[in-house]
């Protein structure tokens, strides 16, 4: 088990930082309808886990999509409200969503833009850090894409691909140490148990 999942002095606590597509859910291109949703194996019961030790549990994705013009930016909030009710069945919870709908070049009108919450870079994490009272070096960053390891190093956490979604298909030949890499899991259950017993 985690050496200390209690608060810090400074009232903050180790969380759970978590890409959406092809992480929590299956990678369905430019998703953007609630009843295409499907949970990936072991999410439900991971997150449940999580939410009985009090580790808050944050959602950053990047949903290009809608700068790109593919969809409204309404949708996104009804395929969350959709995989909150898939998690419900586990009696899971997400304590926090953060989406970045910007795109520096392909985006359309006020959605292009070079922002700091598109991953690679740290701002959907810092964010949801702030807001949820989390420790950044005592977290964790799990995705299938090299952006959501990098983002996780951005902001100081752990990192670990899972093998689902695009991450089926990404080489590990990459500096681990500068990543604070845990290693490529099949699922996320793995993944998570490999940071709690660190």
């Amino acid at each position: 088990m985690m050496a200390n999942l209690s608060q810090s002095q400074s009232g903050t606590r180790p969380g759970l930082f978590l890409d959406r597509d092809g992480t929590l859910i299956e990678e369905k291109h430019y998703l953007s309808r609630p009843e295409d949703v499907e949970l990936l194996p072991t999410v439900g019961e991971t997150i449940a886990r999580m939410n009985s030790l009090g580790i808050p549990v944050a959602v950053v994705t990047n949903q290009a999509g809608i700068a790109r013009g593919y969809f409204p930016e309404s949708q996104v909030a009804k395929v969350h409200a959709r995989l909150d009710e898939l998690l419900a069945e586990f009696g899971a919870r997400i304590d926090r969503y953060e989406y970045c709908p910007h795109h520096p070049v392909e985006g359309l009108g006020d959605y292009r833009i070079d922002c700091d919450c598109r991953k690679p870079k740290p701002g959907m994490l810092t964010r949801s850090a702030a807001a949820l009272q989390i420790d950044l070096p005592r977290s964790l960053m799990v995705g299938d894409r090299m952006g959501d390891l990098e983002a996780g190093a951005n902001a100081g956490c752990h990192s670990s691909l899972v093998r689902t979604g695009y991450g089926s298909s990404i080489s590990i030949d990459f500096d681990h140490e500068s990543l604070r890499f845990l290693g490529a899991f099949q699922t996320l259950k793995e993944a998570v148990e490999t940071w709690l017993d660190l």
